[in-house]
């Protein structure tokens, strides 16, 4: 009977299974690793391959921090340009209100000058 038990395998004994596919996985993710690193050896050497920030896969917590900062000031400074753009339209605004006039003026000046011009110069002798 206690020989029976020391026959177990280690597909059927508890966790066997589960170690079984961890290890085919860990071989797998090897093979993989593998074959990026002979063909990132294979790469031209103009071209140049991204390298990993560190820690792999991740950006720090200062890094992280840094780029928030800079968005944000970024997004200010955006708000800021709106606001600029907005007070330079106003003002063209009130800039074009006040050119109607003068526009409107100016006609009326150049029709004016024009029909009183026979009066005021002499005509040329004939």
């Amino acid at each position: 009977m206690g020989g029976e038990q020391e026959q177990t395998t280690p597909e059927t004994a508890p966790g066997g299974l589960v170690g079984r596919s961890i290890d085919e996985f860990v071989n797998q993710l090897r093979g993989f690793t593998d074959r990026a690193r002979s063909l990132a050896g294979a790469v031209p050497s103009k071209l140049s391959l991204p390298s990993l920030p560190s820690p792999p896969g991740a950006l720090s917590a200062a890094q992280l921090r840094a780029v928030r900062q800079t968005v944000t000031a970024q997004r200010q400074s955006i708000a800021a340009m709106r606001a600029q753009l907005d007070a330079f339209d106003q003002q063209l605004a009130v800039f074009e209100r006040i050119l109607d006039p003068l526009v409107d003026w100016s006609a009326t000046w150049a029709r004016l000058e024009e029909a009183v011009g026979d009066f005021v110069r002499p005509s040329p002798p004939t």
